[in-house]
């Protein structure tokens, strides 16, 4: 089977962008990262894919006169990648509803929250303002409506008594170093089924991809021969 050609989209540091790289030269999925586009010119994601030998693009949102011409030319981006898939990592835009259905399940991103709690921005705030105890991050399928497509995993943290909302995030941003990739792997080997809005994962696995959470728990001993 041909390795899946990734484009990944961001507009900032690019360390979920860096996170999927790793995983792809360690052989964790059966892919590549093949394209980078970004929003801003200025993201430090960039420096990540160049210095990985990948190629780039930048549409900068603020350099175009409508929604509709930024709209167009990221979609121009997007394809030229040519892409079995497309990951949004950080990327602080709203797709246009066009180019969602275009890549109708080959689409995901990665949110900072467990959804569907905290769809939007500013998660993190506002899941320590409601006193929550449990927080995360969720990767999913996208779909025209923001942030409420097929869930594909979660991540789960607790929230501490002394949490800030720096101390949250970073916390919840290790985990999505880890949940991401993994998800993308499922997806790229084929192993990721939607059916009535919800995702599985087909095929056998290990009890940490069966729970679909992260921190993952440890597989069950193996009884003895």
């Amino acid at each position: 089977m041909a390795l899946s050609r990734i484009t990944v989209l961001i507009s900032g540091r690019g360390s979920n962008l860096a996170a999927l790289i790793d995983a792809a030269r360690a052989g964790r999925i059966a892919g590549a990262v093949t394209h980078v586009v970004s929003n801003r010119p200025e993201a430090a994601g960039l420096a990540h894919a160049a210095a990985a030998g990948i190629a780039t693009s930048t549409i900068d949102d603020r350099r175009h006169a409508s929604r509709a011409e930024f709209d167009a030319q990221l979609a121009t981006a997007v394809a030229a990648g040519e892409p079995d898939l497309v990951v949004l990592a950080g990327f602080m835009r709203v797709l246009a509803t066009d180019l969602v259905r275009r890549y109708e399940h080959r689409l995901i991103n990665v949110h900072p929250s467990l959804l569907p709690l905290y769809p939007g921005l500013h998660t993190h705030r506002r899941a320590l303002a409601d006193g929550v105890r449990i927080h995360g991050c969720t990767v999913h399928y996208v779909t025209p409506e923001v942030d409420r497509g097929p869930i594909i995993a979660q991540g789960a943290v607790a929230v501490g008594d002394g949490d800030d909302e720096a101390a949250l995030a970073a916390r919840v941003l290790a985990v999505e170093h880890r949940l991401l990739p993994t998800a993308v792997g499922w997806h790229c080997a084929g192993r990721l089924v939607i059916a009535n809005g919800a995702v599985r994962v087909s095929g056998a696995g290990t009890a940490s991809e069966c729970a679909l959470l992260a921190p993952f728990p440890e597989p069950p001993d193996r009884p003895a021969a």
